[in-house]
């Protein structure tokens, strides 16, 4: 009965993560529940997450959106993966890609079968296996097919957009299906004095926005979820000392990768984002180990084509909120806490964030074990996030900056080190409930950064090695084939037609 739900819904904040939320809402709940928005055009968003991962497609399909109409809008483009450049060393390079390695033999992984070649000094290159690393390569890209029995079922993929278009973009769709956009500047929080819930949001002016639950999408600040209610902050810069990120845009040439390129560079890394109408580009860094402005240089330095804006400069510091949700207050994005971009993360945790809600959806009375439910798997998501970008700053051979002598050095969680230790020894992932980074994904960070296991699964040894050779020599040679009969990246993006 909709008798059940709550009245109103107030989405506090703009940008991708408020107007993610609206058009999630507005899909799940229709007119049932009075939807709004508050922002203010006076304040401006981040807007730098223009990387996602493959999950995003879920939720776009969950709105119903158009693939061609939304790449078109946003200026989008795909990826199959981030190219890793000096990480493990300078000058070396590796490939994480979105789809798996190979087509699958039997239970085992692909990977399982390279290790024990490994062993007889064959197998090549591990990417080689894998048809997201070479379509990569050669800049090829089409769409995933459903028959299994295809290498091209084993592709997977995700987007880069520009995020203030598509917050733009959802923005129309959530305003289409009834939700209100109130421009407002928001400059308090009135709490209920009973159990000290939020009652309202105060605008200037004195005009108070109510409603029974609360979104808060107002970035760093958390105006709601930690000014007013003061949840805390977990502070993880112990593990991931970067806290200042510029970012800047730039011509293009014609050529779009399909991949997001990630360089170290000697206090931090940087980021290169191809899109139709320009490439985005940023430096994420350490101001321990280097001031802003020597950091500005560096990457105005290595940016290819004509600089089109200001760089911008972002502060921020790494960590989640204690509790995402506290009695009818849900936080979303920068709000809930902030993951560096390195694997393409923030927007996806905005999607997961409202997967949970869905999951939990609040009733007029806030139920406490639901609250407590939704706060702990938040929680574990965060902090597999946490590991897995750890990973790629600690298992590095670099020691010619401060920066990377104390990542190299630093103690790490107990969580990724008993991941690591098992990965070393034969090959194995942890499989771990609702994990939001595939097996693909910690092998290949794994072997790129230079984890070799000591032995390989010892059920791979059921297969005679001339049988085993043949078929991934067989495997090799399909892939390579497959990716080079498929159009180039730019073409798939120019055949596309908007339905």
């Amino acid at each position: 009965m909709a008798g059940n739900l709550p009245g109103s819904i107030l989405v506090v904040g703009g940008g991708t993560a408020g107007w993610m939320a609206a058009a999630a809402l507005a899909r799940a709940v229709g007119r049932q529940v009075r939807v709004r928005l508050v922002e203010s055009s006076a304040v401006g968003t981040v807007g730098v997450g223009e990387a996602t991962i493959p999950p995003i497609k879920t939720f776009n399909r969950m709105l119903g959106l158009d693939e061609a109409d939304f790449l078109t809008f946003t200026q989008g483009t795909y990826k199959l993966g981030i190219e890793f450049c000096d990480w493990t060393r300078a000058g070396h390079r590796y490939f994480h890609p979105f789809g798996i390695h190979g087509l699958t033999l039997d239970a085992t992984h692909t990977h399982q079968y390279w290790l024990r070649l490994r062993q007889e000094g064959e197998g090549g290159d591990i990417e080689d296996y894998a048809l997201c690393n070479v379509m990569a390569r050669l800049g090829r890209y089409t769409g995933p097919v459903a028959d299994e029995r295809s290498i091209a079922s084993t592709i997977r993929s995700a987007y880069h957009f520009d995020a203030a278009l598509y917050a733009d973009y959802l923005r129309r769709y959530a305003e289409r299906l009834g939700v209100e956009r109130l421009d407002r500047k928001i400059v308090d929080v009135a709490l209920r004095g009973h159990d000290g819930f939020v009652q309202a949001v105060i605008c200037d002016g004195g005009e108070r926005l109510e409603a029974d639950f609360f979104i808060d999408c107002t970035g760093f600040s958390g105006l709601l979820i930690e000014k007013a209610l003061r949840t805390g902050y977990e502070d993880w810069s112990q593990w991931l000392p970067c806290d200042r990120a510029w970012a800047v845009p730039t011509s293009g040439d014609g050529r779009i990768p399909p991949f997001t390129r990630s360089t170290a560079r000697p206090a931090g890394w940087q980021w290169r984002i191809p899109l139709r109408h320009r490439v985005g580009n940023g430096y994420v860094f350490s101001s321990h180990f280097m001031g802003e402005e020597q950091a500005r240089a560096t990457l105005l330095s290595h940016v290819d084509g004509k600089v089109l804006a200001e760089p911008r400069l972002l502060r921020f510091v790494t960590g989640r909120r204690k509790q995402a949700w506290v009695g009818n207050c849900l936080s979303l994005g920068l709000a809930s806490g902030f993951l560096e971009p390195l694997e393409s993360t923030s927007i996806h945790l905005i999607q997961t964030g409202l997967s949970k809600l869905l999951d939990f959806f609040p009733g007029r009375q806030i139920d406490p074990v639901a609250v407590a439910e939704y706060n702990a798997l938040a929680q574990a998501e965060f902090e597999a996030v946490r590991d897995f970008l750890i990973l790629h700053y600690h298992a590095t051979e670099r020691s010619d900056s401060a920066f990377w002598d104390h990542c190299r050095t630093m103690d790490i969680p107990d969580s990724l080190k008993s991941r690591i230790e098992l990965f070393r020894r034969n090959g194995r992932v942890s499989t771990r409930a609702r994990a939001l980074f595939t097996d693909t994904s910690w092998i290949a960070v794994m072997l790129g950064q230079g984890i070799m296991p000591e032995s390989h699964d010892p059920l791979v040894d059921l297969h005679p090695l001339p049988a085993m050779r043949e078929r991934m020599a067989t495997m090799r040679a399909r892939i390579l084939q497959a990716a080079g009969s498929m159009p180039t990246h730019e073409a798939y993006l120019a055949g596309l037609k908007v339905a």
